[in-house]
């Protein structure tokens, strides 16, 4: 995955309607009217969405007769998970390391 894809997705991932979006296409396949109808916001703004969240790959639609479903393509999702993943060492040892800080100042608390 090259970084401009990586920018991609997280793009797409930072607003919370693209996010409720991809939430209900992990359950199966839907229309874009099925897509729209929890949201207070037009059709043509569910459609701006699904174009961005189809750019970065998340998404993918197909047509069967007068439906298209969408779909959700969940590769760019793992790419993203692997990105972070690089990073958990550096923050788990962080917290580690407040740990044995903490365990320190409240070894003197009670040497007191």
């Amino acid at each position: 995955m090259t970084t401009d894809q990586l920018s991609a997705t997280f793009a797409a991932l930072a607003d919370p309607t693209r996010r409720a979006i991809l939430a209900r296409l992990a359950t199966g396949e839907a229309s874009v009217n099925e897509l729209a109808e929890p949201f207070p916001v037009s059709l043509q703004a569910i459609s701006k969405h699904l174009k961005v969240l189809e750019r970065a790959g998340l998404i993918s639609r197909s047509r069967t007769a007068q439906w298209r479903p969408c779909r959700l393509e969940a590769a760019p999702l793992g790419d993203v998970s692997e990105w972070v993943e690089r990073y958990r060492r550096f923050w788990e040892g962080g917290f580690d390391r407040m740990e044995e800080h903490l365990a320190e100042l409240q070894k003197g608390e009670n040497d007191v």
